[in-house]
């Protein structure tokens, strides 16, 4: 052996397991005459590398910079060993242990190569629709257990035929270890049924299932992380029919469309924006609809935008070969169910939905939802984060406890924490029935088990009625800590944006339970990621019928009216009083008068359905968010000038601010017949500089010059852009949210480092 031999051990942590790492070691490793093994485990890949110096000095730089492009490497720990004198270099099997830290890659997208094949009537796999390689394919939908190998997948029923095995044990080959790894000799088959489960005989059923929906008829499609209902997106009739049997009313359906050049057909779209949809994560992404509209006015009714997504499975492609414009996909449930993942429970549960039903027999093991993207500018942020990247953690400022964070009770999920990383899990959705809660449930079994991590103390909500506190509470051998819905809101913005400090926390959203027991969602707060002081919030008014003026803006709108007005109230000439029954209206009034059912709430969202009911948008919703939704689509992003505003600065406690000046101002002018855009576009100018003024004034008190916004209501566009533009004019820096929702989906992050926190101190004072 030379002099100068050297062997090291490499430990390297990360995405680094079914994305093609190993072969991509070995053929490093032989180019550059390197002796020594690369094996999995169940902390990530383990390198022994064994020849001079120089080269293994060029091994470890070329390991960092030319990893495969699926893979990420978090961790890499290089040591010493004696040389072995190794003789070649090998790939070994996997090596189990007792702990568990390699990361999960995400489902991604079908690659160029597998592309080709799939549409060469040479290849083997031609019009294969479950081809895939170490490049792409399922991943985190079909683990069950690590370290990841076929046993522990739902390809484990699929026996390999002696080309694939090749294939699969070749180094050399794009195929080498790709779990999912089949052909039409021996992997999964797709098969097309009738709606009373029978067999549609079809030499081709993706053709089949083409002409179906090119007919007009609804086709549940089973795709990566669940069923998809399709229809063709141009077809009115198909569209509306689609939406009576879904009983989805107005929500918006998600369009899936084969290229670039098709979308552009029909929406506008960004380089930021085409960037994100050919990504291979392959998010739904908010587009601009163009005027005159091309598809299906039923597919978005009353909305600029349209939710667009290139294709993702190869199963998508063949379908949309057959020339389609854009498919309807939306998830394939009934409105605020979870979405179907099996066979059998499509049929049952999508019964009097879907006309057909194109089928396989690979099991989806965890069901995954599109995940939702809008750019503001060149910035990408998450309305929901699912498919494609989950379980990509999140990165913290430091190590924290093994905490498990159980979130909200709408588009609920939960958040693991190891060492310096959360794990959110996929959107699980609104916990509002046993189907909801069962899938929470299971989520959290599936993340604890891949990722190995036994929490030390559980978070939740501090609302007494969430399914996600009662799951909580009832794990009475661990802590439980109560976190605050809208200081989770903040905390999550800063564990993202790794900020430790105090900042002022601007809070918006429809509902969250508050400390003092009334409905928040107007706060501005003084927090960090373990405290918070609630340091001004929009004036309390009261909602009629409780949950009732959630789903009927106008209720919450009269209860403004009668804070300003009294009773004569009910005198005014708005479209409210045209468009609600007057003996609702003198309900409502009689409610309120007499404090009958009214909680109290501080409310920025309800202050946005409030002015979309005053100026005659919507007095009733069909999902939630949909009247302030519909405000901010409506209104014009230009310069109209804001409305008077104001706050209290009582000596104990927080400021106040007054809705009264407002909302004399906003009913002017509509009285004066001013068109609803430029009310639109008043009523968010004063948001934005009510906030900046509030801020500035916060800032001196408390030496603060970071602000965090975090809440739905930070979805709207023009309220982020223009609010983030005001407070850096006025010398702040402003944090935002671009790993994780603004919205009740990033909760769980928020409470898993406020509990890790709390935890840590309460440690330290026991010692």
């Amino acid at each position: 052996m030379g002099r100068d031999l050297v062997c090291n051990r490499i430990r390297i942590n990360g995405i680094v397991q079914g994305v093609g790492f190993r072969p991509f070691v070995f053929q490093l490793a032989s180019e550059l005459k390197i002796k020594g093994e690369v094996s999995n485990t169940s902390r990530g890949v383990l390198i022994i590398a064994e020849a001079g110096q120089e080269r293994i000095s060029a091994f470890l730089d070329q390991i960092r910079s030319q990893a495969p492009p699926l893979s990420k490497i978090v961790d890499m720990e290089v040591d010493q060993l004696p040389p072995a004198g190794h003789t070649s270099f090998k790939i070994v099997a996997s090596n189990g242990a007792d702990r568990r830290r390699t990361l999960i890659s995400p489902d991604v997208c079908v690659c160029r190569d597998c592309l080709r094949e799939l549409r060469n009537p040479a290849d083997r796999r031609y019009r294969y629709p479950f081809i895939n390689c170490t490049n792409c394919g399922p991943r985190y939908t079909i683990i069950e257990d690590v370290p990841y190998d076929r046993p522990k997948t739902s390809m484990r029923k699929f026996r390999m035929c002696s080309k694939c095995q090749a294939e699969y044990d070749d180094p050399l080959d794009r195929r080498f270890h790709a779990q999912p790894n089949a052909c039409p000799d021996c992997g999964p088959r797709v098969e097309l049924r009738n709606a009373r489960q029978e067999k549609v005989a079809a030499d081709d059923p993706i053709r089949a299932a083409a002409a179906l929906l090119a007919d007009g008829h609804i086709v549940a499609i089973k795709g990566l992380g669940g069923f998809h209902l399709a229809v063709d997106a141009t077809n009115d009739e198909a569209v509306s029919r689609l939406r009576r049997r879904k009983r989805r009313e107005e929500k918006p359906f998600a369009v899936m469309a084969a290229d670039l050049e098709k979308i552009n057909r029909f929406a506008h779209y960004s380089p930021a924006e085409a960037e994100l949809l050919s990504s291979r994560q392959r998010p739904i992404v908010l587009l601009e609809r163009k005027t005159p509209p091309v598809l299906a006015y039923q597919v978005a009714p009353r909305n600029r935008y349209l939710g667009v997504m290139l294709p993702y499975t190869p199963l998508h492609y063949l379908l949309l070969d057959e020339d389609f414009l854009a498919l309807v996909m939306t998830s394939g449930n009934i409105s605020q169910e979870p979405i179907c993942i099996d066979n059998h429970e499509a049929f049952v549960r999508l019964a009097g939905i879907a006309d057909y039903f194109l089928v396989h027999d690979r099991d989806i093991y965890l069901r995954c939802d599109d995940s939702v993207v809008q750019c503001s500018g060149t910035t990408a942020r998450f309305l929901r984060r699912s498919r494609g990247y989950v379980p990509v953690p999140v990165f913290l400022s430091r190590k924290v406890a093994p905490v498990l964070a159980c979130g909200a009770e709408l588009k609920n999920t939960v958040c693991l924490t190891r060492n310096d990383r959360a794990f959110l899990s996929q959107h699980i959705g609104d916990l509002e029935n046993l189907e909801a809660e069962n899938h929470f449930r299971k989520t959290i079994e599936h993340l604890q088990r891949i990722l190995d991590i036994r929490p030390e103390c559980l978070a939740c909500d501090m609302h007494p009625d969430y399914l996600s506190t009662a799951y909580a509470l009832e794990h009475n051998d661990l802590p439980v800590i109560r976190v605050q819905h809208h200081h989770a809101h903040i905390a999550a913005c800063l564990a993202e944006n790794k900020v430790t400090q105090r900042v002022i926390g601007l809070a918006f959203d429809g509902t969250g339970y508050g400390s003092d027991g009334t409905v928040w969602g107007g706060e501005v707060l003084v927090a960090d990621c373990k405290e918070f002081t609630r340091a001004a919030h929009l004036e309390h008014f009261p909602l009629p019928g409780s949950a009732a003026a959630i789903r009927q803006p106008w209720r919450t709108a009269m209860a403004l009216l009668f804070q300003v007005y009294g009773n004569k109230a009910l005198e005014l000439d708005l479209p409210l009083h045209r468009q609600v029954e007057k003996s609702a209206l003198a309900v409502a009034a009689e409610m309120i008068t007499k404090k009958v059912n009214t909680p109290l709430t501080s409310s920025m969202g309800r202050l946005f359905d409030a002015v979309a009911s005053l100026v005659g948008l919507r007095q009733e919703v069909a999902f939630e968010g949909q009247a302030a939704m519909e405000l901010e689509m409506i209104t014009e992003n230009q310069n109209f000038g804001c409305y008077p505003f104001g706050w209290s600065n009582p000596a104990q406690g927080p400021r106040i601010i007054r809705l009264e000046p407002m909302i004399k101002a906003l009913v002017a002018d509509i009285c004066e017949r001013v068109p609803a855009f430029v009310i639109g576009a008043r009523f968010h100018a004063t948001v934005v500089e009510l906030c900046t003024r509030l801020c500035v004034e916060i800032g001196h008190a408390y030496n603060l010059s970071q602000v965090a916004l975090s809440g739905g209501c930070f979805q709207n566009r023009i309220l982020t852009e223009g609010l983030v533009a005001a407070l850096e004019k006025a010398g702040f820096k402003v944090l935002t949210h671009t790993l994780v929702p603004a919205n009740d989906g990033g909760i769980s992050l928020g409470q898993a480092v406020v509990a890790a926190n709390r935890l840590a101190e309460n440690n330290l004072q026991r010692k």
